[in-house]
């Protein structure tokens, strides 16, 4: 197992990553948390989803800076994710995820796989949607707004349980429903302000359960912070297609690996 003195290390290169490309909060940090640090399931959910949180808020406020954030879409999202995730509370505060800890690893690991399949091929699946958007423009948005919030509902509730799915899969979530309209730049910041509340939430709700480990939280923020800002200043200077490839062919070992432990 790895000592908790890298703690900080861990979290630089994982709000690093978050920074620039809006994923890793969950997807990445928990099996870091699982498998290299030994810590368990429900500890590494709650002190994961505080992790994101505050990172994400670090990197959030350069993004709303730049004008990248896309509110009405963001909105939408929390119509379904908020309630969502207050519902999967009260489940856990009954005992769900303690009592199956097999269950909801099998869970995370299965969205660690999905994570990094989108990650590297979500480009496709937006241009396969662009297609459809431009054919077809009135169908296509139509149902934007529902589909939208249907999407939120989803992301909502397993984030709260697993604190991965806000990051790689909403990314490519936004991305098919909104083609034309999801920059890069854009998709970061919108997918990264979005998940800010949904996991500050389940966060503090599992604070107050008392499964938060603030020890580690702190050490890992002390690295994470500040590589967050610094990564999204340099967004759009770095690699982000480079990066990405090489984050999801890491994530797909990690689910691997979970999935098989």
């Amino acid at each position: 197992m790895i000592p908790i003195e890298w703690a900080p290390l861990a979290g630089a290169l994982v709000g690093f990553i978050l920074g620039l490309t809006g994923v890793g909060g969950g997807a990445l940090m928990a099996p870091i948390l699982l498998v290299g640090f030994g810590v368990n399931l429900i500890t590494v959910v709650a002190t994961d989803l505080l992790f994101a949180t505050i990172t994400k808020l670090s990197a959030s406020a350069v993004h709303n800076k730049n004008a990248l954030v896309d509110w009405q879409i963001a909105k939408r999202m929390w119509a379904g994710s908020i309630p969502a995730s207050l519902i999967v509370i009260v489940i856990v505060y009954f005992g769900f995820a303690v009592e199956n800890d097999e269950v909801v690893t099998r869970i995370l690991g299965t969205l660690i796989l999905i994570s990094a399949v989108s990650l590297l091929f979500g480009s496709k699946l937006q241009l396969l949607q662009r297609s459809r958007r431009i054919a077809q423009p009135e169908k296509f948005k139509r149902y934007q707004g529902i589909t939208t919030t249907l999407a939120g509902t989803l992301l909502g509730g397993l984030v709260t349980l697993t604190s991965v799915g806000a990051g790689a899969l909403g990314a490519v979530i936004l991305r098919s429903i909104y083609p034309l309209r999801m920059t890069p730049q854009k998709l970061v910041a919108t997918d990264t302000i979005h998940a800010i509340p949904v996991s500050l939430i389940a966060g503090a709700s599992y604070l107050a359960m008392g499964f938060v480990d603030l020890e580690l939280l702190g050490l890992l923020l002390l690295g994470s912070v500040p590589a967050a800002l610094v990564a999204s200043k340099l967004m759009n200077r770095l690699p982000n297609h480079a990066i990405k490839t090489i984050l999801g062919i890491a994530l797909f070992a990690a689910g691997l690996k979970l999935l098989t432990t």
